[in-house]
């Protein structure tokens, strides 16, 4: 999958200075954030078998039961995450695994 380039231009739009990169409320940590909250949001759609807002899912037996918060530490600083759950309480995040608080490698 090819990155758009006229995203990233859009993203960089209001860039000034190495801080609006990398620092503490810089575009790579949004990114992450951005990145890893959808991904979960794509694992639970997996997990429960229809999209949010479905009515494939009503009176399915499980459903989607709003979010927790947990903080994720890595080399870019900590991170907010809204980690979603189901009601049964049967889903387990692949990209941050239940109770993981750091995220090696991304540096890497």
């Amino acid at each position: 999958m090819a990155i758009d380039l006229k995203l990233i231009d859009k993203l960089l739009a209001d860039y000034q200075k190495p801080e609006d990169i990398i620092g503490e409320n810089g575009l790579l940590k949004q990114l992450t954030k951005a990145v890893l909250e959808r991904a979960m949001q794509a694992e639970m759609t997996e997990h429960l078998g229809y999209e949010k807002h479905d009515p494939a899912g009503h009176n399915s037996g499980n459903s989607r039961n709003g979010a927790t918060t947990k903080t994720l530490k890595g080399d870019f600083g900590e991170v907010p995450l809204e980690t979603p759950r189901d009601r049964n309480g049967s889903y387990e995040p692949k990209i941050i695994g239940k109770g993981q608080t750091r995220f090696t490698g991304f540096d890497d």
